[in-house]
Protein backbone atom coordinates (compact mmCIF):
# COMPACT_ATOMS: atom_id res chain seq x y z
CA UNK A 1 0.00 0.00 0.00
CA UNK A 2 2.86 2.30 0.55
CA UNK A 3 4.47 1.79 -2.93
CA UNK A 4 0.86 2.62 -4.04
CA UNK A 5 0.50 5.98 -2.08
CA UNK A 6 4.17 6.83 -3.59
CA UNK A 7 3.26 5.84 -6.94
CA UNK A 8 -0.21 7.71 -7.17
CA UNK A 9 1.52 10.54 -5.09
CA UNK A 10 -1.74 10.38 -3.01
CA UNK A 11 -2.83 9.13 0.74
CA UNK A 12 -3.97 5.25 0.34
CA UNK A 13 -6.49 3.84 2.77
CA UNK A 14 -6.43 0.11 3.71
CA UNK A 15 -9.93 -1.01 5.19
CA UNK A 16 -10.39 -2.76 8.17
CA UNK A 17 -11.81 -5.65 6.60
CA UNK A 18 -9.45 -6.78 3.68
CA UNK A 19 -12.37 -9.19 2.39
CA UNK A 20 -13.69 -6.22 0.38
CA UNK A 21 -14.81 -8.92 -2.39
CA UNK A 22 -16.80 -10.99 -0.26
CA UNK A 23 -17.47 -8.19 1.90
CA UNK A 24 -18.90 -6.35 -0.77
CA UNK A 25 -21.18 -9.14 -1.90
CA UNK A 26 -22.27 -9.68 1.66
CA UNK A 27 -23.69 -6.03 1.41
CA UNK A 28 -25.06 -6.20 -1.75
CA UNK A 29 -27.42 -9.45 -0.99
CA UNK A 30 -27.99 -7.40 2.52
CA UNK A 31 -29.47 -4.30 1.03
CA UNK A 32 -31.49 -7.16 -1.78
CA UNK A 33 -32.85 -8.59 1.69
CA UNK A 34 -33.38 -5.07 3.13
CA UNK A 35 -30.97 -5.96 6.09
CA UNK A 36 -29.72 -2.17 5.13
CA UNK A 37 -31.69 0.83 4.03
CA UNK A 38 -29.22 2.06 1.71
CA UNK A 39 -25.84 2.42 0.48
CA UNK A 40 -25.52 5.37 3.22
CA UNK A 41 -25.87 3.10 5.99
CA UNK A 42 -23.18 0.95 4.64
CA UNK A 43 -21.06 3.76 3.90
CA UNK A 44 -21.12 4.34 7.67
CA UNK A 45 -19.68 0.70 8.69
CA UNK A 46 -17.02 1.04 6.52
CA UNK A 47 -13.34 1.60 8.43
CA UNK A 48 -10.21 2.26 7.72
CA UNK A 49 -7.17 0.17 9.60
CA UNK A 50 -4.33 2.40 8.50
CA UNK A 51 -3.94 5.29 6.15
CA UNK A 52 -0.16 5.35 3.70
CA UNK A 53 0.78 9.00 2.71
CA UNK A 54 3.26 9.37 0.21
CA UNK A 55 6.83 9.76 1.01
CA UNK A 56 9.01 8.99 -2.29
CA UNK A 57 9.83 12.17 -4.36
CA UNK A 58 7.63 12.52 -7.15
CA UNK A 59 10.72 12.17 -9.53
CA UNK A 60 11.61 9.06 -8.15
CA UNK A 61 7.96 7.96 -8.90
CA UNK A 62 8.01 8.71 -12.12
CA UNK A 63 10.83 7.04 -12.89
CA UNK A 64 9.58 4.24 -11.53
CA UNK A 65 5.95 4.46 -13.55
CA UNK A 66 8.15 4.87 -17.01
CA UNK A 67 9.94 1.58 -15.79
CA UNK A 68 6.57 -0.31 -15.38
CA UNK A 69 5.06 0.82 -18.46
CA UNK A 70 8.19 0.09 -20.52
CA UNK A 71 7.51 -3.39 -18.99
CA UNK A 72 4.38 -3.82 -19.90
CA UNK A 73 4.26 -2.39 -23.53
CA UNK A 74 7.31 -5.10 -23.99
CA UNK A 75 5.27 -7.92 -22.47
CA UNK A 76 1.80 -6.78 -24.61
CA UNK A 77 3.73 -6.12 -27.93
CA UNK A 78 3.05 -9.26 -30.78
Amino acid sequence: MQFQADLLGIPVLRPRMIETTALGAAWLAGLQAHVYADTDELAALWQAERQFFPTMSRARASALMEEWEHAVRQATAA
